[in-house]
């Protein structure tokens, strides 16, 4: 049968229709901004590991340091991601890289794909905060300094990941935001890169969809990776209708699916994970 056929092709049998207990085994994913056990981008490795895939863990821990919650210890980041590993021989590598120089995402890739012999999925996790401000207080060096890490690196990333890609099946991409069609007055600099990223979505998932690779983004939404004050949390509450804000693990999940075959007839979308937050 074709596509103008009524009936549908492919009809799954009773044993297609069951969810895999390991949907990833035998992949291997990369993900960037893997530097906090607090953070977004260990939970997602952690999920990828527990689906059964290979985890190779991007971290630069310098940016850390500059922001007010600090570094944390790439080794005890590493070590947990290792813990949830679940498919016989995967394993987890590293490498600490500053995504500010043009000449990182290529590194990253080739480190990953020397390690393991191929990359099928990508998350780019990774992002610059801090040095913003008001628009006012927005210079020309700020702009480039968001748009170099928050935006141009995610890009050049995917380019890599492409160009490594064998056409086999399970390409993913997936980018990360942080919901910039709401206000961010005080972080003009890093809403306009992400916002770019976002926006940019379609036009990629259409350059790759013929490579067999699925692209989307994410946004998380207010996630408590350290930075949310109980001040903050105080002025967010009114606008959760869970009356939280969400948990590393939350998004980590959406990404995590998407990253399976489940997902394979999903391309192009920027999806909200923010636990219906309203502004």
């Amino acid at each position: 049968m074709d596509n103008d056929d009524p009936v549908p092709a492919a009809r799954p049998s009773a044993a297609e229709l069951a969810r895999a207990p390991l949907p990833l085994r035998g992949r291997v994913a990369l993900v960037t901004g893997v530097s906090r056990r607090a953070g977004i981008g260990y939970a997602v490795a952690r999920r990828l590991a527990a689906y059964g895939a290979s985890v190779f863990c991007h971290h630069y821990r310098p940016h850390d340091e500059e922001q007010p919650w600090g570094g944390d210890d790439v080794a005890a980041v590493l070590a947990g991601v290792r813990e949830a590993l679940a498919a016989p021989g995967a394993r987890v590598a590293d490498l600490s890289a500053d995504l500010a120089d043009p000449d990182a995402p290529r590194r990253v890739v080739a480190a990953a794909v020397a390690e393991f012999g191929h990359v099928d999925v990508l998350v780019a996790n990774h992002a610059l905060s801090g040095r913003d401000g008001r628009l006012p207080e927005v210079d020309a060096a700020m702009l480039d300094a968001h748009w170099a890490v928050n935006t141009r690196s995610a890009l050049l990333l995917a380019r890599e990941f492409a160009a490594q890609h064998d056409g086999r099946a399970g390409g993913r991409v997936v980018f990360m935001t942080s919901g910039q069609a709401r206000p961010m007055p005080d972080e003009i600099c890093y809403a306009a890169a992400k916002g770019a990223l976002a926006a940019i979505t379609p036009s990629v998932a259409a350059e790759l969809a013929r490579r067999g690779i699925t692209v989307n983004t994410v946004n998380p939404g207010p996630v408590q990776t350290g930075y949310i004050t109980r001040e903050l949390m105080d002025r967010l509450r009114p606008m959760l209708p869970f009356g939280r804000c969400g948990f590393p693990d939350d998004p980590a999940r959406l990404v995590a699916w998407l990253a399976t075959d489940e997902a394979r007839w999903i391309t192009g979308q920027v999806i909200h994970s923010e636990g219906g937050f309203t502004y």
